[in-house]
């Protein structure tokens, strides 16, 4: 059980018991089996999705002119490029979906037609949103059964780089995730162009394989054997296990074996990755088929970097340039130069460039799995970059959102927490038994909050591998300063704590965003008292 430490408590302000009434927002009934649940548990003593504090404090966001747009999620042929078709589930017949790009003060009325044959969802990865449009089946809303549809509807407040996808399953792996950028309508940053760019690592379609599929071969573990920093493979047949070099076996009927060995990385602390994926995608693309960027010499380009991946961190470098990182998962920070970019799976980074003329590699090095993305940036002539190029900045100087602080404006006031909850994260790739504190996912299992605390998530990795670990519906403050983040990298053996203001009343996940760590059991739910 969490470890949770009280110093006072705290009730709900004036403002939210006198605003207006939220509710559990539905358009179809659930149908079909979702890892997650169909249907939105009582809330108890806590404040559920249809209570009347998160309506409370939507009217407070003081929502603004309204947005429509209409997706339909579809299992579709998706070109990935260099002769490869893939047959998989996207946002229409694009991947990435379409990006859909707002205003901060806008009301985002998005309406999901699910044409797959599957309930689906969408969770609005980043944003601190009303409780029942967060996209969580069985916790926030029912889920959207196939055929039918769902009317998600909510104010956005924050400027920022965000993005969105499932929380159904392993349906993340497959095709279904796009951009969410929402503008500042007073910028402080001047640039001439805007380039956004999609990370994912591929799996579905190709040989068989699917993430199920994935998530079944490695939910059998290892036989007793951990894969640590070591490899941790003597006296075992590995003939039949792929390698971080990308050597596997011929394919079966069934799909060849996707469980990766001896995949490591000093950034990461160790063990890589569990999934040996055969493409690694930038903007839906392989690196013998790449998108190609085009600008003048000298513009000033404003990167926005989403890695969507499902087992995946990436290091990205543009090769003869370096970056001045700007912003962590969407809020500003003190501008830091880099010459590689380190994400982890959800985490976002932007970063503004001055392109020289010529034409050079946007290389999205797989951390620890020696495989690699591409994209180009085109400002004049030169011959294309092969598929293969890792340009040297790659070894340069590598940032990640661990290592930057808050931009003054956001930075959180210091405060003594009022409440201190700490999670262990448990679990190894012998039994893949991933949990927090030793269980497995259960919606019913609260870790209590009041609206007004300040509230600090300590985060202990008793396990050998790092874990992306993800929050919804607020952004929290790293340590010292550190920048204000929904996503974090804890690596193995260390404690990470992070604060945030309870001040976004619900029901809230908190999960590693390696999506079959998370679908394994890591995953929990804060939930705020009544």
């Amino acid at each position: 059980m969490s470890n949770t430490r009280f110093t006072r408590r705290t009730v709900l302000g004036a403002g939210l018991a006198a605003a207006g009434t939220g509710l559990l927002a539905a358009c179809s009934d659930g149908g079909g089996h979702s890892s997650h649940g169909g249907g939105a548990l009582p809330s108890g003593g806590y404040v559920g999705p249809d209570s009347k504090e998160v309506g409370a404090t939507e009217a407070l966001r003081k929502p603004g002119p309204e947005r429509k747009v209409t997706l339909t999620a579809v299992e579709t042929p998706l070109d990935l490029g260099g002769g490869r078709t893939v047959r998989s589930w996207a946002y229409g017949d694009e991947l990435p979906g379409r990006e859909v790009r707002v205003t901060a003060g806008d009301t985002l009325a998005l309406t999901l037609a699910n044409n797959l044959p599957e309930p689906t969802s969408i969770h609005w990865h980043g944003l601190a949103l009303r409780n029942d449009m967060d996209g969580v089946p069985g916790l926030t809303q029912r889920d959207v059964r196939a055929g039918g549809s769902f009317a998600y509807r909510f104010a956005v407040a924050h400027p920022g780089t965000y993005w969105f996808h499932p929380h159904s399953g392993v349906q993340q792996d497959r095709g279904l995730y796009a951009p969410l950028i929402v503008e500042d309508p007073r910028e402080p940053l001047t640039y001439d162009k805007e380039w956004v760019i999609v990370l994912d690592d591929w799996v579905d379609g190709v040989d068989g394989s699917t993430p199920d599929a994935v998530l079944a071969e490695l939910g059998k573990g290892m036989g007793g054997m951990d894969h640590g920093g070591s490899g941790g493979m003597e006296g075992h047949d590995t003939s039949d296990m792929p390698t971080a070099a990308g050597k596997g076996p011929s394919p079966k009927p069934s799909g060849p074996s996707r469980m990766l060995m001896g995949a490591t990385s000093e950034l990461l602390g160790g063990d890589a990755g569990d999934v040996a994926y055969p493409y690694h995608l930038v903007n839906g693309r392989t690196p013998e088929s790449p998108q190609t960027f085009t600008a003048r010499p000298g513009d000033r380009i404003r990167l926005r970097v989403i890695n969507a991946g499902g087992d995946t961190a990436y290091r990205v470098a543009l090769g003869g340039h370096t970056f001045t990182v700007t912003h962590a998962d969407g809020f500003p920070v003190e501008h830091t130069r880099a010459d590689a970019l380190l994400l982890g799976m959800g985490e976002r980074l932007d970063a503004l460039v001055t392109v020289k003329s010529g034409t050079f590699p946007l290389t999205a090095l797989a951390e620890g799995k020696n495989r690699t993305g591409l994209a180009v940036l085109r400002t004049g002539g030169g011959a294309p970059p092969t598929a293969s190029v890792r340009p040297k900045e790659l070894a340069g100087r590598v940032v990640h959102g661990g290592r930057l602080k808050a931009a003054e404006s956001v930075r959180l006031d210091a405060a003594r927490p009022d409440r201190t909850i700490e999670f262990r994260l448990t679990g190894s790739m012998a039994t893949y038994d991933w949990a927090f504190d030793g269980r497995k996912y259960d919606p019913a299992q609260r870790h209590p909050v009041r609206s007004g605390e300040r509230v600090r998530l300590a985060f202990v990795n008793t396990t050998t591998m790092w874990h992306p670990v993800h929050l919804h519906g607020h952004t929290y403050a790293l340590a010292g300063g550190g920048a204000r983040k929904d996503t974090s990298i804890v690596l193995p053996g260390e404690r990470l704590e992070v604060d945030f203001d309870a001040d976004n009343p619900g029901l809230w996940m908190v999960h590693c965003h390696n999506v079959y760590h998370a679908e394994s059991g890591m995953m929990t739910v804060l939930g705020y008292r009544k």
